[in-house]
Formats: structure tokens, C-alpha cells, sequence
């Protein structure tokens, strides 16, 4: 079984390389592939993504030429994606790369969808209050 990891990045300099080692650290004997997909980054992401993907295999990159968006990014990632199932997950480490092998074992259990709902969040009050209204 082949897990393709899709993530979605706009100037994650600072996130991607620790998102990468967790990946690995925790992925270790399963067969992955990672696939960001830089979103238009200002930064240095993409010489970041570069390094990687030139020391690991495993690491394929697709470069927008200017920012389309989140879901824009998602849907790329998607259709390049080789694996027998696709997790999505942010770069900005919010949620954490590990959850992945929980997520990966209730879809071997016989989910068709395992979808992940953070029960804390580390935006402001005012934007916590707002998620509160809406449920």
C-alpha cells in the first residue's frame, strides 16, 4: 500500500523543514510519498522543497505560478497522487503530521473517509468565539 501525503504551502519556510523530518520520523515502515504543493511562495519555501526533493524520492513538488489558493493547491496534489489512499494536511504543523498513522489504521479498519476535527485551536479568542457561533 502506497499513502500519498498531499500538502498545501504559501511561504512555510520556517514550518516545512521540521514538517518533513516528523513525516519521516513518523511514517518510517510505511511506503509514502509527500507532494507539496507551493501555492506562490515569496519566501524561500520552494528552494527548501527543492533540497528535499533532491535528497529524497519520496518528495514531489508542484510549483504554481502565482497564488491560487488552498483548494486549488489541494485539488493538484490530489490528481497527482500515486498512493492507494491521500491524506491532506496543512504545512503550518496545526495539525500534527503524526495523527496521520491513527487516521491511515481506521482506514484499514474499513473506513472509506476518516476525517480529523482539531478539538483545540490556537487562533485568538474573537475567531474561537466566531467557530463557536457557527456550530
Amino acid at each position: 500500500m502506497l499513502l500519498s501525503i498531499v500538502i498545501p504551502v504559501l511561504n512555510e519556510v520556517e514550518t516545512v523543514p521540521l514538517m518533513i523530518t516528523r513525516l519521516r520520523d513518523t511514517l518510517g515502515g510505511l511506503k509514502w510519498e509527500v507532494i507539496f504543493v507551493d501555492d506562490g511562495s515569496t519566501d524561500q519555501t520552494w528552494s527548501i522543497l527543492e533540497r528535499a526533493a533532491f535528497a529524497d524520492p519520496r518528495v514531489k513538488l508542484l510549483r504554481f505560478s502565482r497564488n491560487f489558493g488552498h483548494q486549488a493547491a489541494v485539488s493538484a496534489g490530489l490528481a497527482n497522487a500515486d498512493g492507494d489512499a491521500v491524506v491532506v494536511i496543512d504545512a503550518d504543523l496545526q495539525d500534527p503530521p503524526e495523527i496521520v498513522v491513527q487516521m491511515i489504521q481506521k482506514w484499514l479498519d474499513g473506513a472509506d473517509v476518516v476525517y480529523g476535527i482539531r478539538t483545540n485551536r490556537k487562533e485568538r479568542l474573537l475567531k474561537r468565539i466566531g467557530y463557536k457561533t457557527l456550530l
